[in-house]
């Protein structure tokens, strides 16, 4: 799935735990009726967003994450999270260089009317 809007909010990349960390963003999309949107990017996907700024048009690839929880007295919740995976915008093709030019052909002389083979 993809989400696509305008940077409302940016975090920093926070800590959890020793081994986890996670960095939120928070999408604005373009509709009707515009959705502010979080996604979370885990661990090494946080630098994902370090080309990217409050205001960016940016398309984000989402996976939709659901998990049950039992409370001590017994009752049972649900939760959902939006986890962000890939992004492009305006930034990222600013941040990646530009593609060399493809070189030359190799320049061949023409065949010589014996050297022509062909049947037609």
């Amino acid at each position: 799935m993809e989400l696509t809007g305008i940077i409302k909010k940016l975090d920093e990349t926070k800590n959890v735990t020793d081994s986890f960390r996670k960095r939120e963003v928070v999408v604005t999309t373009e509709e009707q009726y515009p959705q502010h949107v979080l996604v979370e990017f885990v661990q090494d996907k946080t630098s994902l967003l370090d080309a990217y700024k409050v205001g960016d048009k940016i398309t984000i690839g989402i996976n939709l994450r659901g998990r049950e929880w039992t409370s001590p007295q017994g009752e049972v919740k649900y939760f959902n999270s939006i986890h962000g995976w890939r992004i492009e915008g305006a930034a990222a093709a600013q941040a990646a260089p530009a593609a060399a030019p493809a070189p030359p052909a190799a320049s061949m002389p023409p065949l010589a009317e014996e050297d022509d083979d062909l049947p037609f």
